[in-house]
């Protein structure tokens, strides 16, 4: 199964997006689970650590070569652990981390996938290569599309 979803998200939606994605994941025969993400701060690592931690394996899909510096940098340190964990690690073969690149990523990341588990408002995307420009892609493509978002939660100005 592979993650995408809404960064920035505050305190109180972070700590109910990492329940609902860890009751989720869990349920999962840790034999059989490969989880895919693009290890991006927010549900994208929070998904990869849990899946890890269950006993899975964890697939990465890198956007760009320059994606790693476009993450905040209080992020590095759980990026560079989680890549360093990965089984596998797949590459758009783009440089720049723009939007393009991060939906080419996304792409990859559903074309690997039997499921996509979308931490998702249900509102359009705030920029090209948003979460629901990934469901989009995922429905489109025919990927079943599991939407995990905490009742009465909202993203914020974010």
């Amino acid at each position: 199964m592979g993650i995408t979803g809404h960064r920035g998200l505050s305190t109180p939606v972070e700590a109910q997006v990492r329940a609902v994605v860890t009751e989720y994941v869990t349920a999962h025969d840790p034999s059989d689970l490969v989880g895919v993400s693009c290890i991006a701060d927010g549900p994208d690592s929070w998904f990869a650590e849990t899946v890890l931690h269950h006993g899975g394996r964890l697939e990465v899909v890198i956007p760009a070569a320059e994606y790693r510096q476009g993450l905040p940098d209080w992020h590095h340190r759980v990026y560079d652990q989680l890549i360093a964990r990965a089984a596998e690690v797949h590459h758009t073969g783009m440089t720049e981390s723009t939007s393009e690149a991060h939906q080419a990523g996304s792409e990859i990341l559903v074309g690997l996938v039997d499921e996509l588990v979308a931490v998702w408002d249900g509102k359009p995307a705030r920029g090209y290569g948003g979460t629901a420009d990934v469901v989009a892609y995922a429905e489109r493509a025919g990927v079943s599309v599991r939407v995990l978002w905490p009742e009465g939660a909202s993203r914020g100005s974010v």
